[in-house]
Order: C-alpha cells, then structure tokens, then sequence
C-alpha cells in the first residue's frame, strides 16, 4: 500500500503489490511509505515432477496387470517390448495433463449449464485420445511386442481400432483429471479464504486497538487539563507550570510510540513515571507513592498504557477523595508463565454492586484492548482488600522477539 504524506493533508493510500515495511522520505516535507497487505497464495498447477511421478506409478500398475493377463493366456509376446510399449504409451496423456487441469479450471463441468463447457471437454478429450491412440498404434508397430506376422494391417486401421477399444478409457482419465483438478483447486480456495480471513481480522484487530488508543489518549489529556485547571484556581501557578511543562514531555513520549501497541514493561513503567511526576505536582504530600517492579521484567511486553489508566483510576476514586491523600502501590510479577501487574489503593472501598454499574472510560478501554489483543488469554479482577481496592491484570508473559 502507498501513501503519501504532505503536511496539513490526511494520507491518501494506494495498493502496490509486492512491498511491505518501506518508508521512503523525499526531498522537502513529502514522505510515502511503502506497505503490502500480506500476499495470499496464487492457484498453482502441480509441478512437472509429480505430475510424471502420479502417471509413472499408473502406468507401471497397469503394465504389470496386463503382462501378467496375457502371461496367464499363454500369449506369444516379448515381454521387454510389451513392457516399454506399455510404459510409454501413456506419455500423451502425462504431457496432455497440464492442459486438462488448466481447462477444469477455466472451464468447471460442475452445472448443467452452460452446454459450451461440456463441449469443450468432449472435444478436447477426443482430441487427446486420438492423439494417444495415434502414439500406442505408432508404437505398437514399430516395436511389435505381440511378435506378430505378418502385421496386424495398415496403420490407420490400427489407430483407429486403438481409440475404438480405449475410447471408454479415455472418458474415465479424462474425467479423473478433471475429478483431481477440482479438488485440487478447491483445497487451495480453501487456503486463500482461510488466509484471506486471518489477514481480514488481523486488520479489525489493529482498527480496534488504534480506536481504543485513540479513545484513551485525549481522554487522559482531558483529566490533565482539568487538573491544570484546578491548580489556576486555586492560584498554584508554579505548580500549573511544572505540570503543563509535565505533561508535554509526557505526550511527546506518548507520541513518538503511537505506532505500537505493545512495549517493553519497562519503557511501561518509564511513561508511567512521567505521569506520577504530574500527579505529584498535583496533589503534594497527599500521594505517597510506591513502585516494586524487578528489573529483570523490564524486557516483558505488555499494552502500552496499561499501567497508566490503572494508576488513574486508583487516584481518581481512592485518594482524591480523602482530604489526608493516601497511597498508590505499582507491583509487577511473574509466575506460571504468566506476568501479573497490580496496582492498589488505600481509599474508600468499592460499592457492593460496582460490578453492574458502567464503569470508567480508563478501565472499559482497557479491558476492551485486552479482549482484542489476547482473546480469552488474559485475567482482570477489580476487587475491595482489607483496606484498600486492588486492580490486577495478568497477560501470557513474552519478551521481545519470543
């Protein structure tokens, strides 16, 4: 896919086959980037050596099947001439094969209709079979195996005696080729809608991530803005400052990662500093802060902003609401083949039926983003403890590039 990207214009896009992962920059500000969607399989005949591989096998069962006929008759035959004219005999039919299957293909005989199909099919099995007849007569006369004298007449009344005999034959491998070619190319239909399928919901499943990045970043913005706004009124200009000054370094870094929804746990935790660092400017000495995440979890992948709505969410119900502030706890763990993240507050409980109420747009958001990227393969509880509340979420622990 090319796009083409001028400042104050929105990216127009165009398909070029055959390319992926490609930015380009061009002189001045225009830029283009070069993607591919990811290529599905074209139909494709059997190669040449299995198709002479099939008809080797065929003719070698049916040449010992008719030798040992004609050794039970008590036939006068040389049996190394039979056994080539035998062999060879097909040879019409391996090179005509090619020809059928791309014919089946063009031309499916699986309706009634339309009656040109079936024509087509008639006349060009009788073609191949007159071709094949012509080939085992010529064949037959110049090696004799039946050792016959004198000879068994002219040639043409030998070919056509020939297709007479084989006629009925000729109808059964033709329709077998066409039996083969269909199921064949239906084997393959069925690969390209099963890839077709993959590429189709691997794309609802970035559309659906970017929805809800996009959902969650002016939604944090908002609250950073109204914060801003509370410090104005209550005439803490410094403390507006730092935090404004905060919260443009914090966006920049959003930014410069708005390409990738997963990151490492600890660039997660670094974005998730930048974000304490506002909310201290905010609230003061009321939040009282700890972060115990190891560092040998760095590496971990995880959503990126996932801490970041967790830790709002704590501040915004639990300790904005005390007069005395309280504590944020951030912990990180690995057990089991699982990386857990938990986030815990001292503030007022959860009402007793918090679950049936709609809940924020934070924790909505980000349950929505771990349905889309794991499925059913992720574990989120939202629970009261002795005193306090605690958010965990628990993801299938990988690290860049596993």
């Amino acid at each position: 896919m090319l796009g083409f990207r001028i400042p104050g214009i929105d990216a127009v896009y165009c398909t070029v086959p055959g390319i992926h992962g490609i930015s380009l920059p061009l002189a001045g500000n225009l830029e283009y980037d070069l993607r591919m969607e990811p290529a599905v399989p074209a139909l494709k005949l059997p190669r040449w050596h299995s198709i002479v591989l099939i008809w080797l096998g065929i003719a070698v069962i049916c040449t010992v099947q008719d030798m040992m006929v004609m050794q039970r008759g008590h036939m006068h035959l040389s049996q190394p001439r039979l056994f080539v004219t035998l062999i060879v005999s097909w040879l019409v039919w391996v090179l005509a094969t090619p020809t059928v299957l791309r014919l089946g293909r063009r031309f499916p005989p699986v309706r009634l209709r339309p009656i040109s199909t079936w024509a087509i099919h008639l006349g060009v099995c009788g073609a191949i079979g007159l071709l094949s007849a012509a080939w085992e007569a010529l064949v037959e006369e110049v090696l004799n195996p039946l050792l016959k004298s004198p000879s068994a007449g002219p040639y043409h009344t030998l070919l056509l005696k020939t297709f007479y005999n084989e006629l009925f034959l000729y109808l059964i491998v033709y329709t077998g080729l066409l039996a083969s070619s269909y199921i064949l190319d239906s084997r393959q239909r069925l690969v390209r809608q099963q890839i077709e399928a993959a590429r189709l919901n691997e794309q609802f499943s970035k559309a659906q991530l970017d929805a809800l990045r996009r959902q969650i970043e002016p939604h944090f913005l908002f609250n950073a803005l109204h914060a801003v706004a509370g410090l104005v009124r209550e005439k803490r200009n410094d403390a507006a400052v730092n935090m404004i000054a905060g919260l443009s370094d914090f966006l920049r870094r959003v930014v410069d990662t708005s390409g990738r929804h997963e990151v490492p746990l600890g660039e997660e935790v670094q974005f998730l500093q930048k974000y304490l660092d506002i909310q201290k400017v905010r609230f003061a000495d009321r939040l009282q802060l700890s972060v115990d995440v190891p560092r040998e979890l760095f590496a971990a992948q995880v959503p990126s902003l996932i801490l970041q709505p967790l830790v709002e969410n704590a501040i915004k119900h639990g300790i904005s609401k005390r007069v005395s502030g309280g504590r944020v706890r951030i912990a990180a763990l690995r057990a089991d083949g699982w990386l857990t993240l938990r986030v815990y507050n001292d503030g007022p409980g959860l009402p007793a039926d918090w679950d049936k109420s709609q809940s924020g747009i934070g924790i909505a958001n980000l349950r929505g983003r771990l349905r889309a990227m794991f499925g059913e393969a992720y574990q989120f509880s939202l629970q009261n403890q002795a005193d306090g509340v605690e958010v965990q979420v628990s993801v299938p622990f990988r690290e860049n590039g596993s």
